[in-house]
C-alpha cells in the first residue's frame, strides 16, 4: 500500500498540506521523512532508535516531544555508541536488548531500498547493531529521502557494507568478491584517516561494489554469512514494515 502526502518546508508540521515553496535540500527531506516517522511514536513504548544522518533527526524529535510532554515513559535502545551520546544529550532514557528483548519499534534511515522493501544500512557503519535491534522489533518504520529508491539492491553502485573480524581479513574480503564474481564485484576495505575503518564491535567493514544486479538476495545472504570471518552483511531482508520518502512534491508512505 502506497500513501502520498504533500508536505511543505521543513520547519512546519509533517502534517502540513501546502506545496513546496522552494527546493528542499537531501537533509531537510531526511528531516521531513523522520518527522513523519515519529507520528508513530507512542507513550509507554520501548523504541530501537536507529544511526545515521537520517535517524539523527528522529532521535532528536523524539527528546523534543519528550521535554514537551507530548511522549511520556519511553525507553530507548541505541543501535551504536554515537546514537547513545546523542539520545543521553536530548533526555531520551535508555536500556539494552538483555532487558528489553522485544521491541515495539525501530526508526532508522537506509542507503538502499528496492521495490520489495528489502534495505541495504550500514554505510555509517552500525550494520551489526542495527540488525540486532531491528530484528527484534514488531514494527521497523524505515526513512529516506527519495535518492535511496533503487531497483535491485548494490544498483546505486554504492557500497554493501559487510562487518569481517580483523584476522585474515584480505583472506575474507577475497572470498567475498569471489562469491559475487559474475556480478562483476570489487571488494574493498574500509578507510578511515588513512587506517582501517574500526566498528563500534571492534571489527571491520569491507565494502563490496557490484556492476551488475546480484540475484536471489536470500541466496547472496546465507552464501556470504557462511564464511568464517563474516560477522554479519548489510542487507536486511523482509525486515522492514513501514518505509517513509520523502521528495521534492511530498511524502510517501510504503506498507509490507
Amino acid at each position: 500500500m502506497e500513501g502520498a502526502i504533500l508536505v511543505s518546508a521543513p520547519s512546519s508540521p509533517p502534517s502540513s498540506t501546502s506545496i513546496p515553496s522552494l527546493i528542499l535540500s537531501q537533509d531537510e527531506l531526511k528531516k521531513i521523512a523522520a518527522y513523519k516517522a515519529v507520528e508513530y511514536v507512542e507513550s509507554g513504548m520501548v523504541l530501537g532508535l536507529g544511526t545515521g544522518s537520517t535517524a539523527k533527526h528522529a532521535v532528536d524529535r523524539i527528546g523534543d516531544l519528550l521535554r514537551q510532554g507530548k511522549l511520556h515513559n519511553i525507553v530507548g535502545i541505541p543501535t551504536s555508541k554515537r546514537t547513545h551520546e546523542q539520545a543521553v544529550s536530548v533526555g531520551i532514557p535508555l536500556a539494552d536488548l538483555d532487558s528489553h528483548p522485544v521491541i515495539d519499534l525501530a526508526i532508522d534511515g537506509a542507503d538502499e531500498v528496492d521495490p520489495n522493501l528489502n534495505l541495504v544500512k550500514g554505510r555509517g557503519g552500525s550494520l551489526l547493531r542495527e540488525k540486532m535491534v531491528e530484528g527484534a522489533c514488531r514494527k521497523f518504520v524505515v526513512i529516506v529521502d527519495e535518492s535511496k529508491l533503487v531497483k535491485h539492491l548494490g544498483g546505486s553502485g554504492l557500497a554493501m557494507p559487510v562487518e569481517v573480524v580483523p584476522f585474515c581479513w584480505k583472506f575474507t574480503a577475497k572470498r567475498l568478491q569471489s562469491l559475487f564474481e559474475e556480478a562483476g564485484c570489487v571488494a574493498k576495505l574500509r578507510a578511515s584517516n588513512g587506517e582501517a575503518y574500526v566498528t563500534d564491535n571492534g571489527n571491520y567493514i569491507v565494502d563490496l561494489y557490484f556492476e551488475e544486479d546480484i540475484g536471489d538476495l536470500k541466496a547472496a545472504s546465507d552464501a556470504m554469512l557462511q564464511l568464517a570471518g563474516v560477522v554479519e552483511h548489510g542487507m536486511f531482508l523482509d525486515m522492514a514494515t513501514t518505509v517513509i520518502v520523502a521528495g521534492e512534491l511530498g511524502i510517501t508512505v510504503k506498507n509490507k
